[in-house]
């Protein structure tokens, strides 16, 4: 269980009221109350976090100083709609951002029910080596927006990271380059056939001679 700002907001708002204009327990009750009812209206109309579902994809490799997408497919069985966040922890040094979020690392979801929707973390590693997957948290927000159902998953994915390919910038040329080489090496080498004898009619046996 979690409580959000909104909750904290109405507290703050029902002490002053109470402090001000009912002070004592008649206030407390007259205030408190219906919000502690809220509060377990929220948690129990909330979308559950343990029967949600969820699939990887993407990339399994990537050179360092480089970037992969890593997507998430979270799908909602529950009968009821799911609104609230999502992150989807790495490492420090894979450098994950939630794809399109402005950099931060958390998604907002609103999987209505029995749907699913797909999010993409961008990962820019800082290391060579195995990169893992940590856990995805999922925080489900009631109706009200005052409480929220909180639970974690493991959803395994690992990413390895290559050494820096320093000189990819320069192999287009280079590519180019060797393909000059070998075009011009086509023109110049005359094949068999060339010498003075191959002026001669054709007989059987003789090797293959080309054409000027």
């Amino acid at each position: 269980m979690a409580l959000t700002g909104r909750a904290a907001l109405v507290a703050a708002l029902g002490a002053l009221f109470i402090g001000l204009v009912l002070p004592g327990w008649t206030g407390l009750l007259a205030v408190e109350l219906p919000l502690l009812l809220a509060i377990v209206y929220d948690l129990v109309r909330a979308a559950p976090v343990r029967t949600l579902r969820f699939t990887r994809s993407g990339d399994t490799s990537v050179r360092l100083g480089g970037r992969v997408d890593v997507a998430l497919l979270v799908t909602n069985p529950s009968p009821r709609p799911l609104r609230g966040l999502l992150r989807d922890a790495w490492p420090p040094s894979g450098g994950a951002r939630a794809s399109g979020a402005g950099g931060t690392s958390r998604f907002s979801l609103d999987v209505r029910a029995g749907e699913r929707t797909r999010v993409t973390t961008r990962l820019t590693p800082s290391r060579r080596g195995d990169l893992r997957a940590s856990r995805v948290t999922v925080r489900s927000v009631g109706p009200l927006g005052l409480a929220a159902r909180q639970g974690g998953h493991g959803v395994p994915w690992t990413v390895r990271v290559l050494p820096a390919f320093e000189s990819r910038a320069h192999l287009p040329e280079k590519l180019a380059r060797l393909r000059e080489l070998d075009g011009r090496t086509s023109i110049l080498t005359r094949g068999e056939g060339t010498e003075f004898d191959g002026l001669r009619e054709y007989v059987p046996g003789d090797d293959t001679r080309s054409i000027d």
